[in-house]
């Protein structure tokens, strides 16, 4: 009976709400205040996990051009605030610009299939970071490497502020995969990650899916970088368009379980552990992040939460 209570539908709805709600009231109780960078880590990397989930997971797009839209969302709410205008101004834009640079390569990358559409994607990145070490997109003082800047209007808000926008858009990313995969929409990714061809002699439009994951992906994955950039107050296009985020959010998903609804929330938790446990090893935190993922892969395919549903079946 206690099982069935947490398996009502209703039941689940009401819990999600009250934990939304614990954690939006956390900043008014007495928690230490590392708590906070800890869950602004793991809502951020949720986010990120998410849209890579829905990528990877549920499209059967292996895609390794995340790090662009989160260093162009990042340079874009530099223009934004260099030019006056409120920071949160600079987070909806820089959502928009991501959406629209993917559907800018699309057309390219999309004519690439499996092996060769993730290395394809691969090189994005790195373009983006060459181009924004020569350009300048704003006036004034350099800091650092290439095009450095800091970010302006943000002087004033403090962590709990930042930890809020975290918050929304970790929440937000749950949402939208819960609305997207409950709806016809989800039905027709999951045919078209299983078989592109079959899909399409079903009648399923198999571009304008891939599409739409792949431009959604984008949008939420560039407005959690400018909610990054703004709690770091400083952007640079090394660490920008660095192949670190694509580590992160493909560990991510594949810990917790790719393509399984569940999983980045248990491989988000599991990655912010591994980011300040791997901190005093600096030097190697790429190369250990990089064989834990393949470990994971060959010992659990499904992930934590994907190997977790198979045992419970």
């Amino acid at each position: 009976m206690m099982l069935s209570f947490f398996q009502n539908p209703k039941t689940k709805v009401i819990s999600a709400i009250c934990l939304i709600l614990v954690f939006a009231i956390l900043p008014f109780l007495k928690v230490p205040a590392v708590w906070f960078l800890y869950l602004f880590l793991f809502f951020i990397y949720l986010s990120l996990a998410n849209m890579w989930n829905l990528l990877a997971g549920y499209s059967g797009l292996i895609s390794l051009c995340q790090p662009a839209f989160i260093g162009l969302a990042g340079y874009t709410l530099v223009i934004i605030t260099w030019s006056g205008l409120p920071f949160y101004w600079g987070i909806i834009a820089g959502g928009i610009v991501s959406g629209l640079f993917a559907l800018l390569i699309s057309i390219p990358v999309f004519r690439l299939s499996g092996i060769y559409f993730a290395i394809g994607t691969l090189v994005v990145p790195e373009v983006l970071r060459v181009i924004f070490l020569l350009w300048r997109p704003v006036g004034g003082e350099l800091h650092g490497a290439g095009a450095g800047y800091r970010i302006k209007g943000v002087e004033g808000l403090d962590m709990t502020e930042i930890y809020w926008m975290a918050l929304a858009i970790g929440v937000a990313s749950i949402f939208i995969m819960r609305f997207i995969l409950k709806s016809s929409l989800g039905l027709g990714l999951a045919a078209i990650r299983d078989n592109a061809d079959t899909a399409a002699s079903s009648g399923i439009h198999v571009f304008k899916l891939k599409l739409f994951s792949f431009v959604v992906g984008a949008v939420v994955t560039g407005i959690a970088g400018s909610i990054f950039f703004i709690y770091l107050k400083y952007i640079e296009p090394t660490s920008a368009f660095s192949i670190r985020w694509t580590m992160i959010l493909m560990l991510s998903a594949v810990i917790g379980g790719l393509g399984v609804e569940t999983g980045p929330i248990t491989g988000a938790i599991v990655v912010v552990f591994l980011h300040f446990f791997l901190a005093k090893y600096a030097g190697w935190s790429l190369l250990l992040q990089g064989i834990m993922l393949m470990i994971v892969m060959l010992l659990l395919p499904r992930g934590i939460m994907g190997f977790s549903i198979k045992k419970s079946e």
